[in-house]
């Protein structure tokens, strides 16, 4: 998980994707005139396998903190928990493995409608469609395997997913742009007039194609962003504390900003 907020907007970019299950989910997408803020802060980075959910950190204290089955090891013990705190414990681990297969089919959408866009770029600028297109294709399929393999129930590691979607956006993303700016360029010394009057409506084709999927999945982040506020509020119940401090494992807030707040 992130340390920094993530708020959703009308821009997709490769970093959303790469981020932990708040980011992935959150960042998606946003209506066109009320856009869904959602904002989720934590220090650690999470975790999980088939046993526990882990939350680890470089610096500050604790530095790893497990939860399996309702118990808790923090540091280099395991924790005596109240009843009530062992209870939320395993409500926060259930909460969080029943939210990875929806994070993981956001994530999947998000990628289809940053690629559909791109497409759209590449056919009506790229000097040769049929190639840009085949590299979208390979990189979205690499980005679609590594978010099968690393988020689900049983298994999530952010770096892991990052370094996969960096790999695979590294491997395609330049020469693509490249090759955009190529034929846009060639196209406008050349006089291409039926290319040029291809991309005059250019936006207006691309936001007609994925308007509609953004906006269903905005409502789709905005539904994981509110398990979120439900997992911060199992943390902030948690009666336990260590060195006098709650554990402060996340903090979650939804909320709506219009065009009109931006003023």
């Amino acid at each position: 998980m992130s340390s920094a907020p993530i708020r959703t907007g009308r821009r997709l970019a490769p970093r959303l994707l790469a981020s932990a299950v708040l980011a992935l989910s959150c960042g998606a997408a946003a209506a066109a005139d009320v856009h869904v803020e959602c904002n989720v802060e934590s220090d650690y980075e999470l975790t999980l396998n088939e046993r526990s959910v882990i939350f680890t950190r470089d610096s500050g204290t604790p530095k790893a903190i497990v939860m399996r089955q309702g118990r808790l090891f923090v540091d280099d013990k395991w924790l005596s928990l109240s009843a009530a705190d062992s209870r939320r414990i395993a409500d926060f681990e259930t909460q969080t493995r029943a939210a990875m297969p929806e994070a993981q089919r956001i994530g999947r959408e998000a990628a289809e409608i940053a690629f559909t866009a791109l497409g759209e770029v590449a056919a009506g600028f790229s000097s040769d469609p049929k190639a840009a297109r085949a590299k979208l294709d390979k990189a979205r399929a690499q980005i679609d395997a590594r978010l099968a393999r690393s988020v689900t129930p049983t298994h999530f590691n952010g770096n892991d997913l990052g370094d996969g979607i960096g790999e695979a956006v590294a491997e395609v993303i330049p020469s693509l742009i490249g090759d955009i700016v190529g034929g846009a360029i060639g196209a406008a010394f050349s006089g291409d007039e039926t290319r040029l009057k291809r991309l005059e409506n250019l936006d207006a084709q691309i936001e007609a194609k994925i308007e509609p999927r953004a906006d269903a999945l905005e409502a789709r982040a905005e539904g994981l962003c509110r398990r979120m506020e439900a997992l911060d509020g199992i943390d902030n119940a948690l009666e336990l504390r260590v060195d006098g401090k709650p554990l402060n494992l996340m903090t979650a807030k939804v909320g709506k900003r219009t065009d009109a707040d931006k003023k």
